[in-house]
């Protein structure tokens, strides 16, 4: 396991405070807010440790405020119901007595049924694409902050990286993900690694058409909620297609589509991201 990794999975080792409150630290960071991905995988690994059976199968979660990064998060669980065959349970996140993210998660124990599955799109074998600090590396001097920071998920992108404005471009983008590292044999550890993941890229594909990026002074763009659909086991320490796309924006909103494929073609988690894709007018 790599340091970066070892850093996610400690971040994911929530503290129990109390029967069914837990807390989620935070790392060192210049950021303003904090990041989607560690909220969720947060709360949804607090939702786990209160289930006794099944894996999970779905979350769907809302985020209300900005996280601040420099105070932990306290993650409360509410035993919505302990069925035979489905468990449910919701998450509030609570920092400065009030809720700034929460989550319905569900979990499900194995059953046979019918089977079927949208094909794995052919593209190239993530071993012969460069990692995205390779692909960074001619401007590491501008980007210090960027390479200075843990990244424990390895991200191959195919074709442009999705900072790069292209004309006429798709809002669809492509990459290979995975956890930096061997994983424990958890399920639960598995799926919230993913969770952190997935809020990583699945933004960017709403902005793919539009000469519009993050640094933009006159744009603001923010998660507003994130919905999973976990559908057959998987490794997060393993290489797994993340296809993207995003079917419309409007009104200062986009949708963004995902699905994760791993190495032999399974679809293994859908989801879909709304974000919140503000144009910031200029006062005269």
């Amino acid at each position: 396991m790599s340091e970066s990794l070892e850093f996610l999975v400690n971040l994911l080792d929530l503290e129990t405070i109390e029967v069914n409150i837990f807390r989620g630290s935070q790392p060192e960071t210049e950021n303003e807010r904090v990041f989607g991905g560690q909220v969720a995988g947060q709360a949804l690994m607090a939702a786990g440790k209160t289930v006794e059976h099944g894996r999970v199968h779905s979350l769907h979660a809302y985020f209300l405020r900005p996280g601040d990064p420099t105070i932990p998060i306290l993650y409360e669980v509410d035993r919505i119901r302990d069925g035979r065959s489905f468990t449910t349970r919701r998450v509030v996140a609570v920092q400065h007595g009030q809720p700034i993210f929460n989550m319905s998660a569900s979990f499900h124990d194995d059953e046979t049924g019918i089977e079927h599955q949208f094909e794995m799109p052919d593209v190239p074998s993530p071993d012969t694409l460069e990692s995205l600090a390779e692909r960074l590396a001619p401007w590491k001097s501008e980007l210090t902050d960027w390479f200075a920071r843990p990244h424990p998920i390895d991200q191959r992108y195919i074709g442009e990286l999705p900072w790069k404005y292209t004309p006429g471009g798709e809002p669809r983008q492509r990459l290979w993900i995975r956890a930096d590292g061997e994983l424990p044999d958890d399920p639960l550890l598995h799926a919230c690694v993913v969770t952190f993941a997935s809020d990583m890229s699945l933004f960017d594909t709403i902005l793919q058409p539009h000469n519009v990026r993050w640094e933009d002074t006159n744009f603001m763009g923010a998660s507003i909620d994130h919905c999973m659909w976990f559908h057959r086991p998987f490794r997060a320490d393993g290489w797994l297609l993340y296809d993207t796309d995003s079917p419309t924006a409007y009104g200062a909103r986009g949708i963004a589509r995902g699905m994760l494929f791993d190495t032999s073609g399974r679809l293994v988690v859908s989801m879909v991201q709304e974000g919140l894709a503000r144009l910031i007018q200029e006062r005269t």
